[in-house]
């Protein structure tokens, strides 16, 4: 039975990568800095929590590769990564390496306090959210159709696992900015491969969740 269940379903395992401490006062965005990966602990209760066999995706950008790499290091037999261009960080153009407290500050717009822009500009040389929404979700249901019915775990970003989710929901690029995701946590979730007229096609089954070995 739960194998028959488990062929109607693709099982999603978002993981936002491992922080940045160096630049945790501006903003990086899409650009390329080494994640801290020193949390031993951390990553030995994600290899611990993660399904065997599952397929595995990263951004292009290194910090998800470097995390991916430590939870191997944490004892989980890593295959080999699919790299996802379509799942990277949000590019801020302009305004990468500015400091979070003088943008803030110069800001009016309501969302100044949880997120770099407002979810329909688009910062001189960048992308706006809602751009970042569209190549996710094209990204999520590409992979999807190609693993049906497998296990996938992605590394992915504050930004990519929030249009994810949003995704999943159906929410609005203004509610998707209203969730947030802390480093090296856990987000589940299941897309429904037979559903019934008006039924979801997609569950949340655990969202932000701190780590217990299965």
């Amino acid at each position: 039975m739960e194998t028959f269940k488990a062929q109607k379903t693709t099982r999603w395992w978002w993981i936002r990568h491992a922080p940045v401490p160096q630049l945790a006062d501006r903003i990086y965005g899409s650009t390329d800095p080494d994640a801290d990966v020193s949390d031993v602990q951390r990553f030995t209760l994600l290899a611990q929590s993660l399904p065997p066999q599952a397929v595995w995706v990263v951004s292009s950008l290194r910090r998800t590769h470097q995390t991916a790499k430590a939870i191997e290091a944490a004892g989980y037999a890593l295959p080999e990564l699919i790299v996802e261009p379509g799942f990277i960080e949000q590019n801020f153009g302009a305004l990468h390496g500015v400091l979070h407290v003088e943008h803030e500050t110069a800001r009016t717009d309501p969302f100044r306090d949880i997120w770099p822009t407002p979810p329909d500009v688009t910062p001189p040389g960048g992308e706006s959210f809602v751009d970042v929404m569209s190549r996710v979700a094209a990204a999520v249901e590409r992979l999807s159709e190609h693993h049906r019915g497998r296990d996938i775990v992605c590394i992915g970003h504050g930004g990519s696992i929030r249009a994810a989710v949003a995704h999943a929901l159906g929410l609005s690029p203004v509610q998707a900015l209203s969730l947030s995701f802390k480093n090296l946590t856990l987000t589940r979730l299941q897309q429904l491969h037979s559903v019934m007229d008006g039924g979801p096609s997609w569950q949340v089954l655990g969202f932000n969740e701190g780590l217990m070995p299965l």
